[in-house]
């Protein structure tokens, strides 16, 4: 009885299915001809717009990519920062080249300042070297001279000036030279040398 009846619900399972998997195969049969009805309008169209959206591509204008406001602001600033800093870069090498310059024009001349202050002492030198021997020569003619002769000369010259031949003689030679003056001329020659010994040092 038992087994009865489970062929019984066997039976009635089986004849379920057949209606149930028959109904769901039409379900899948239309669904696949919908899809491949729905991909063809769709093919058809897309084969039907491509030439129009190419040929709309084709003649329309290029687009350039549009930089946001702030964007093209701090852009600019930058710019003009570059642009500063290479005139300020510009401006400063101008200024080291003149500075280069200058500093050649004045390394000449200073050059040039040595060389005429070398030049101006050997000048200066063989000057006093040349009045020294100059004085010297005419000390030893005056010397030679007898001095009642000698005498008349330097009564004709300035006190400051026959004082500083006086002082180059020898003293018997200027002892002569003194005697044969006037006496107004012996003092001012004394008086002249006299002051030119008095700043001497004593110690």
């Amino acid at each position: 009885m038992i087994r009865g009846r489970a062929n019984k619900k066997r039976q009635k399972r089986k004849s379920a299915r057949g209606p149930l998997m028959m109904l769901a195969g039409l379900l899948l049969a239309s669904a696949a001809i919908r899809l491949g009805a729905g991909a063809g309008e769709a093919l058809a169209r897309v084969s039907e717009t491509a030439d129009v959206d190419v040929s709309a591509l084709a003649s329309a204008p290029s687009q350039s990519c549009q930089t946001p406001p702030d964007i093209a602001e701090l852009l600019n600033a930058f710019a003009a920062r570059e642009a500063r800093i290479q005139s300020a870069e510009a401006s400063i090498s101008d200024r080291m080249q003149a500075l280069e310059v200058a500093d050649r024009e004045v390394s000449r001349k200073l050059a040039e300042l040595r060389a005429a202050e070398d030049q101006l002492r050997t000048t200066l030198a063989y000057a006093e070297t040349a009045a020294e021997s100059d004085l010297d020569r005419l000390t030893k003619v005056y010397e030679s001279m007898k001095p009642k002769q000698a005498a008349a000369l330097f009564e004709q010259m300035d006190p400051n000036f026959a004082a500083g031949f006086l002082g180059r003689m020898r003293p018997e030679a200027a002892a002569g030279v003194m005697a044969n003056l006037s006496p107004a001329a012996a003092h001012s020659f004394s008086v002249v040398l006299a002051g030119r010994n008095a700043n001497a040092p004593t110690e």
